[in-house]
């Protein structure tokens, strides 16, 4: 175990004693099943489950909806004018969704 997890550790049991940690709000409750966590790093986890229970969502995720919802519209579109017409916006929105994950990652290495 490293210096900074037992020293984690030690404040958790700390804050156990005093009874810090007693009546928070799910206290008893398991912890919600997030399966898509373990494709991103713990930081982001945390901003996101935090953004979520606000009921905010970032715009990476806004746009990554939009994505989706232009590929189901792509996919029943017919005809060679509408469907690049679709395309075009979808790759708009890929390109701002790219974006912002790129923003994401350098805002939070620096």
């Amino acid at each position: 175990m490293s210096w900074l997890s037992r020293l984690a550790e030690r404040q958790m049991q700390k804050a156990r004693l005093k009874g810090e940690l007693q009546g928070l709000s799910g206290e008893g409750k398991p912890l919600l099943d997030r399966p898509g966590d373990v494709f991103i790093s713990p930081g982001d986890a945390v901003g996101f489950r935090i953004m979520a229970e606000a009921g905010v969502l970032p715009e990476e995720i806004v746009l990554k909806k939009e994505a989706a919802r232009l590929r189901e519209v792509l996919a029943a579109t017919e005809g060679a004018e509408p469907r690049k017409a679709v395309m075009a916006e979808l790759a708009q929105v890929e390109m701002r969704q790219a974006m912002a994950e790129e923003a994401r990652r350098r805002f939070l290495q620096s």
